[in-house]
């Protein structure tokens, strides 16, 4: 868990908040995995999101990619932080497909994750996606 924390812990457990607010709206009737998220803009405002899962199951998204979608939508291309919700046991990180979508806009992103019991972890991007695929990689900046 390397780097500098980005936002103060007032800030975190705002995000929390927000990201627990957006899974009670999730729609998980296939898994009955609810995953809230909250994610920090550079311009300070906070997006939400939350899982939408579908019958033809790729069709589904998670949290932290409507988050990013949301944020997106409004022009924001650059964020702070993550918070991440569920009610797992332990803290959990983003899935694989999202991680690629956080570090395409946030390789230094903070990305916290706490359970409905109140567990947490903290992590960088690049803890969880070392030697990523960027757009530097096809030689792009």
């Amino acid at each position: 868990m390397a780097g500098m924390r980005v936002v103060d812990a007032a800030g975190v457990e705002q995000l929390m908040v927000r990201a627990t607010a957006a899974m009670e709206h999730a729609y998980a009737p296939y898994s009955r995995f609810r995953v809230g998220a909250a994610l920090l803009g550079a311009d300070g405002v906070v997006d939400h999101g939350c899982n939408v899962e579908n019958v033809a199951f790729p069709s589904g998204i998670c949290a932290e990619r409507a988050a990013i979608a949301a944020a997106v939508a409004r022009g924001v291309r650059e964020f702070q932080a993550i918070a991440i919700v569920t009610e797992a046991e332990t803290p959990t990180p983003p899935c694989g497909m999202c991680r690629q979508v956080l570090m395409e806009f946030a390789p230094g992103l903070e990305v916290y994750s706490r359970t409905r019991s109140g567990v947490s972890a903290r992590w960088t991007m690049s803890d969880l996606l070392p030697e990523a695929f960027t757009p530097t990689s096809m030689g792009r900046s």
